[in-house]
């Protein structure tokens, strides 16, 4: 019999290994059932009482986070320790979007209306940020942002005159220009994007991207295949309202992908909170086992195969058949999840919550 429990790291195996353990139970012990690795969080302590939104999983050392009051949290001991690094000028900005690259490298997006809304860069670890673009228009508010690579990338505001307004970078961060809005659909009354995870705009491979909207009479998604310039739209079967939405996309690749959102105001219920689509985005179906509650985050990183994880404030669930049933297990509240290539998934949210997935082996 095993003397103690034993923690897996996530990062350290492959992902088919990953998605075996989420499902099956381990080695039968003599005398009783096979006990079940259980996928949980371990919460590694921040020093801040910021709600971190904004999450970037470089590895399972490295990874940075991004908050209120302009928080920039990063990490390069697998969360022993987390460093303040955030702009000198950002204190009152509300920060909840960031991409990183490597340990040095990262873009933070603030979220506001009229120059709140700003994109800094940091090539040194945070010890010195340059600000990239500031918005000068009274309409726009930016809500996400995400790179196809480290020099590429857009990032998204409400509608602007009717329309989902794009800015785009091709020097990692350093200039952002205004995409002409010609190949984005009308918005519908009301439309919106969620600035709840940093994930409702989100990209696969070089060209693909998808916008999450919600707000509206009908939940929406929007894909673009050249980077931003022109998009199609379809809607979801996920509920949609004032409060209401897809607030979180996630793509294994450019065919197969999961939403997930429902309603933000607590206790509220959210009976259909997460869909499928298996054709880029033309088509979602409801998923037939839905997580129970509103679901904010989302990551579904490929080497998983069809396993995939959803965050919320009122816990965490999994799902091993490409988002058709969910499973939870945890409880804790978090905003976004992310996993990075070699198997490091972090998890953050509010009181400065942030946590690295582990795997406990019972006795």
């Amino acid at each position: 019999m095993l003397a103690m429990v034993r923690k897996i790291s996530f990062a350290g195996v492959c992902g088919a290994v990953v998605a075996a353990s989420l499902a099956a139970p381990a080695a039968a012990q003599p005398g009783g059932d096979a006990p079940r690795i259980k996928p949980e969080w371990r919460l590694t302590p921040t020093g801040t009482d910021s709600r971190l939104r904004g999450l970037a999983a470089v590895g399972r050392k490295v990874a940075w986070a991004a908050g209120s009051g302009g928080t920039v949290l990063r990490t390069t001991d697998a969360g022993r320790t987390w460093r303040k690094v955030g702009p000198a000028d950002a204190a009152g900005l509300e920060l909840r979007d960031i991409e990183a690259f490597d340990a040095d490298r990262a873009v933070v997006l603030a979220i506001g209306e009229g120059d709140a809304s700003r994109v800094y860069r940091t090539s040194d670890g945070g010890r010195t940020w340059t600000l990239g673009f500031k918005n000068d228009h009274p309409k726009a508010f930016y809500d996400c942002m995400t790179f196809s690579d480290s020099r590429h990338g857009l990032a998204v505001s409400d509608p602007v005159d009717g329309r989902f307004r794009l800015i785009a970078t091709s020097d990692a961060g350093r200039s952002w220009r205004v995409l002409p809005g010609k190949g984005m659909p009308e918005a519908l009354p009301g439309e919106a994007a969620f600035a709840a995870s940093g994930q409702c705009l989100v990209g696969h491979g070089r060209r693909d991207v998808w916008l999450a909207t919600g707000g509206a009479a009908r939940s929406r998604v929007f894909h673009s295949r050249d980077r931003g310039l022109t998009w199609t739209v379809s809607d979801t079967p996920l509920p949609s309202g004032a409060s209401q939405g897809v607030f979180a996309v996630a793509f294994r690749d450019t065919r197969h992908g999961i939403a997930v959102g429902g309603d933000y105001r607590p206790g509220e219920p959210s009976p259909s909170a997460a869909a499928t689509t298996s054709d880029g985005g033309r088509t979602w179906h409801l998923a037939p086992r839905p997580p129970a509650e509103y679901r904010s985050g989302v990551t579904w990183p490929a080497y998983t195969g069809p396993a995939a994880l959803a965050v919320g404030p009122t816990g965490s669930d999994g799902t091993l058949d490409g988002g058709r049933s969910w499973t939870r297990f945890d409880t804790g509240g978090f905003d976004t999840v992310d996993c990075a290539s070699d198997g490091g998934c972090w998890a953050t949210g509010e009181k400065g919550r942030a946590a690295r997935l582990t795997f406990s082996l019972p006795r």
